[in-house]
């Protein structure tokens, strides 16, 4: 398997390194749950937000100059991040830059390349010798380090984070064909038939979308990029295909953090978030949890008074129920995000039920897919999304007389 150099010393070498975490896009794949939200601001893990994971790296790898890149619906994110990170970064170190601010930006910026170019300035003032380009919309745990120390001993121009993954799931990602020595032959961007690693051909070689540069030869490159009228201005598409033509780009590949195997999650899509945010309930969380200041923030309410487990079903008595009827709730496989409220009598399977909804007493959700259709959003992977919006335009459509999820299940179940 293509390796860089990956025990070089770790020193802190990060005063002329700026890191630039890119979050402005929208995250569209996630449909009604980014309409009023970036994704990056999204909750996740109880009362943490998908940004939170990139920041709680950057602060552990203590890196000293951080830029978030907004765009947008980027108020909230950047209100919570200066709120939330802000003293573990330290004072000074991190800078709010919100593309359709700046000057020579009136349409925001235009893509993952465009975001560095337009803030061009602000790195050349804090003198940057490198810059770390980040996603903030990703669930791993990485001390960004060994990466920073790899890429220096190597002389490479650019070194990309990459992953082992699934030859199924990495027709999501760009993909990595590298030698030896860890240089990038080859880079596509999302194939329907990934290249395969040396003799794994179960397995091809993702971009994590972590990219570590020069400064001056990002620069120049940048500046040629924007200068091209045929250009997206997007990293997987554009700029590294370039280097890697030039023979610039080297792979550092990432599989063990801490002494276990590294975790790392593109939640892009509802099936991602579901069966990512599952991971974090099971009781062996698969990473580390990253800790925001949420000093601030009210806690949770539940309507409920005791929970238990029963043959992988999670079941809910309420705190209070009414006379004569079951009240049990039952949750398969689903996730209530944050201010999600679940009701007595409701049963989820395979259900995301989205911030601050409360769910109405015995709704069923994911038994019946051409009934859910109608009302909620329900993936090819088999995730429904459950929003407001969508209960209130199914409560005045529906017959007053109409009682979706009858109790007899839950009557059988604590009979």
């Amino acid at each position: 398997m293509a390796r860089m150099v990956t025990d070089a010393t770790h020193d802190d070498g990060s005063a002329d390194l700026v890191a630039i975490v890119l979050a402005g896009g929208r995250g569209s794949r996630l449909h009604e749950l980014t309409e009023r939200t970036c994704k990056p601001a999204l909750p996740f893990a109880r009362r943490r937000r998908i940004v939170d994971f990139t920041f709680e790296n950057i602060a552990r790898s203590g890196l000293h100059c951080v830029i978030l890149a907004s765009e947008y619906r980027a108020g909230p994110l950047e209100d919570y991040v200066q709120a939330a990170w802000s003293g573990r970064l330290g004072e000074g170190a991190l800078r709010l830059r919100r593309g359709s601010d700046l000057p020579d930006s009136p349409l925001g910026y235009t893509g993952t390349a465009d975001a560095v170019w337009k803030n061009r300035a602000e790195l050349d003032a804090l003198g940057a010798r490198e810059v770390l380009i980040l996603s903030a919309d990703h669930v791993y745990e990485m001390d960004y380090r060994p990466l920073i120390a790899a890429h220096r001993a190597s002389g490479a121009r650019i070194t990309v984070a990459a992953q082992p993954v699934p030859c199924d799931a990495a027709r999501g990602f760009g993909v990595i064909t590298a030698n030896a020595g860890g240089q990038i032959r080859d880079f596509v961007e999302k194939p329907a038939d990934p290249p395969t690693l040396p003799g794994d051909p179960d397995h091809a070689l993702a971009s994590m979308g972590i990219y570590i540069c020069d400064w001056h030869w990002l620069r120049d490159v940048l500046t040629r990029d924007a200068q091209r009228e045929d250009s997206g201005h997007d990293f997987g598409h554009d700029i590294l295909p370039q280097a890697v033509a030039a023979g610039d780009a080297f792979a550092w590949i990432w599989d063990t953090e801490r002494g276990r195997p590294a975790f790392w999650r593109d939640v892009g899509t509802l099936d991602s978030l579901r069966e990512t945010a599952l991971l974090f309930e099971s009781g062996q969380v698969p990473c580390a949890l990253p800790s925001p200041d949420l000093a601030d923030l009210d806690p949770v309410l539940s309507r409920f008074g005791m929970s238990t487990t029963v043959g992988g079903l999670r079941l809910f008595a309420p705190l209070h129920s009414p006379a004569g009827k079951s009240g049990w709730g039952v949750i398969e496989q689903s996730v209530l995000m944050e201010g999600a409220r679940l009701s007595p009598g409701c049963r989820l399977t395979r259900a995301l039920i989205a911030p601050g909804v409360t769910l109405p007493e015995g709704l069923v959700v994911g038994e019946d897919p051409v009934e859910d259709a109608r009302w909620f959003r329900v993936t090819p992977g088999g995730t429904t999304l459950v929003t407001t919006q969508m209960l209130s335009r199914r409560a005045a459509r529906m017959p007053r007389t109409a009682r979706p999820g009858r109790l007899k299940f839950f009557q059988q179940m604590v009979s």
